[in-house]
């Protein structure tokens, strides 16, 4: 595998761990690895990653359930407990917010069971995800959002290529501005295989598998 660097931020807990290199995932080629791991699984980095999510949330925007994908519970968890904090100018504080993930059957479809079909029915829902790239995972969490019936305020990641998703705006913490040439293609177009050159892994959200 390529060697990993990180890009910091001004928060020495909110960072981005990257590889360069040849990359497939199961709708694209990259040329970037975005290691999110530790943001999803250390206490200390996931609640400095909710904290800037938060900031696009303050004051008008209600939040009853967030919808947590890529394995981004801990962080969800943190955002909840930000947008409840007495301290903070949201029409949240001193509310309870529901922290739910999907359940996925054939051909990528998220549903829900029953018991928890109530946390999302006429309930404001942000998204959060640790990428949002090709779009596909957030775009199946609107679909499944709006067939329950809930009302979807917001999409937040740590890195996205987009800054909407289907209308929805997409706040995320890096971009690939701070990569400077990340680039991303279809797998049958990938000028990188084209040069000849050899996949280094497979990846996706709950990591990577060197080949």
């Amino acid at each position: 595998m390529s060697k990993e660097y990180k890009i910091r931020t001004k928060n020495k807990n909110v960072f981005l761990r990257v590889r360069k290199g040849h990359f497939a995932t199961m709708h694209s080629h990259i040329n970037y690895y975005i290691d999110v791991t530790t943001q999803k699984t250390r206490l200390s980095e996931a609640s400095a990653v909710a904290k800037e999510m938060v900031s696009a949330y303050r004051a008008r925007t209600i939040v009853d359930t967030i919808l947590c994908l890529d394995g981004t519970e801990v962080i969800g968890a943190c955002v909840a407990e930000e947008l409840t904090r007495d301290d903070f100018v949201n029409l949240n504080a001193h509310q309870t917010i529901y922290v739910i993930s999907p359940e996925f059957i054939g051909g990528g479809q998220m549903i829900f069971r029953d018991n928890l079909v109530p946390m999302l029915a006429n309930k404001h829902v942000l998204i959060l995800a640790a990428s949002v790239t090709t779009g596909k995972s957030a775009l199946a969490a609107i679909d499944a959002i709006n067939y329950y019936g809930g009302h979807i305020v917001g999409i937040s990641s740590i890195f996205a290529t987009v800054n909407e998703c289907d209308g929805h705006p997409v706040h995320s913490i890096f971009n690939p501005h701070d990569l400077g040439d990340y680039q991303s293609f279809k797998p049958h177009q990938c000028p990188i295989c084209q040069r000849g050159e050899k996949i280094e892994a497979l990846v996706n959200s709950y990591g990577y598998s060197a080949l």
